[in-house]
């Protein structure tokens, strides 16, 4: 297969790895921003490039819809497409079964979608699943499956543990080249489902395995338990993924506890809503405070947003609705997310990672800033 995953370090749980795809190798642990309809919202390549970011997230459901899977094969592949020549990987549409519940109906077959753009009626099942995705020319696709909300019952659980189960085989049958297929583990926040999930993926042949259904409305310590209790359950020796998990404070956590990659809309959702992510936490630039700060958001950032822009600056374009402001705040919170990791990384190559962890939550508890750190999949409509 197309996929090469190599741990070249380790600290407790934590790993340092080298992710090798087709269009190049990522470190890991990395964050993967949210390009969901084959754009990350407000940036083109060479701003993603700039902030640090190397591998990115679309979506299978909302590409399928539109512009069409089978134009994008027709343009070679989602990486010509969108012009991005490093790694992608592509959710399977399986979220949009928990995000699009009021549009769609499951069954064994697949789920039966109203399109939330003309409600028309789609079906989205494992082969088509995996048939899109390799038509986007996806470096890893993911598994078709079903994820439950928080909330939901036991027995509803496990329904979803066991059709996720067969459509996991369905998947694997499906594919027809070589890009890499992960697997997906489901459960809630049931311990034994986890297990029973975590033994009937991982013994089929994915290139690597993701926990989904988490970050769902789920309250913090649920999803860190979860976290904690069913990452160790996935094989060490290929990658694991947390699925939308991504506040920063659980980006710190998930490293500790041994997951390899992560998604999250937080940063750039957020800064549409004009919050500006940073070590401190989470401020607010339409707030009058900022009203003639001409100091930059955060001093020691070496953004474009920060090198060159003031907080009143900033505040303006805001107040304004000028659309500069999206794409200099979404620099900076990726940035600042792949400044992140990149001290992770290095943490755990020194050793250091609980005294990384511990400074970070020290610097945060007392910046008087609130930690705005909401779920990653909060938004309706997987409008990202």
């Amino acid at each position: 297969m197309s996929l090469k995953f190599t741990i070249t370090a380790a600290d407790g749980r934590a790993r340092l790895g080298e992710l090798a795809t087709p269009h190049g190798t990522v470190e890991t642990p990395a964050f993967m921003p949210v390009g969901t309809a084959g754009t990350v919202k407000a940036l083109g390549p060479d701003d993603l490039e700039a902030t640090g970011s190397r591998m990115i997230l679309a979506n299978t459901y909302h590409l399928m819809l539109r512009p069409g899977h089978e134009l994008i094969r027709r343009f070679g592949g989602l990486h010509r497409f969108m012009v991005w020549p490093r790694p992608i990987l592509t959710d399977s549409g399986g979220f949009q079964v928990f995000s699009l519940a009021k549009l769609r109906r499951i069954s064994e077959e697949g789920v039966t979608f109203r399109s939330h753009l003309d409600g028309e009626l789609i079906h989205l099942d494992p082969q088509k699943a995996v048939e899109v995705q390799e038509s986007l020319g996806s470096d890893i696709m993911m598994s078709f499956d079903e994820c439950p909300p928080y909330g939901a019952a036991e027995a509803e659980v496990a329904q979803a543990v066991e059709r996720t189960s067969r459509w996991a085989e369905k998947s694997l049958e499906a594919r027809r080249t070589g890009a890499a297929l992960f697997g997906i583990v489901q459960g809630g926040v049931y311990p034994e489902l986890r297990e029973r999930s975590a033994a009937e993926i991982t013994s089929l042949p994915f290139e690597g395995f993701a926990l989904g259904g988490l970050s769902v409305g789920e309250p913090k310590e649920e999803l860190h338990r979860t976290m904690g209790s069913a990452l160790p359950l996935l094989p060490a020796d290929k990658p694991r993924y947390l699925m939308g998990v991504g506040a920063p404070e659980d980006l710190v956590e998930g490293v500790c506890l041994g997951a390899d990659l992560f998604d999250c809309v937080m940063p750039t959702r957020n800064a549409r809503n004009g919050q500006a992510l940073t070590r401190f936490g989470s401020l607010s630039i339409k707030n009058a405070v900022h009203a003639e700060e001409t100091g930059p958001i955060d001093p020691e950032c070496d953004c474009l947003t920060c090198r060159s822009f003031s907080r009143a600056y900033l505040r303006h374009l805001y107040l304004a609705r000028e659309l500069l402001v999206f794409r200099l705040l979404t620099i900076h919170n990726l940035t600042y997310y792949q400044e992140l990791m990149s001290g992770l990384r290095q943490a755990v190559v020194s050793g250091t990672l609980e005294e990384f962890r511990a400074e970070f939550h020290r610097e945060r508890a007392g910046s008087g800033l609130n930690s705005e750190s909401g779920g990653c999949k909060a938004a309706s409509q997987g409008g990202f």
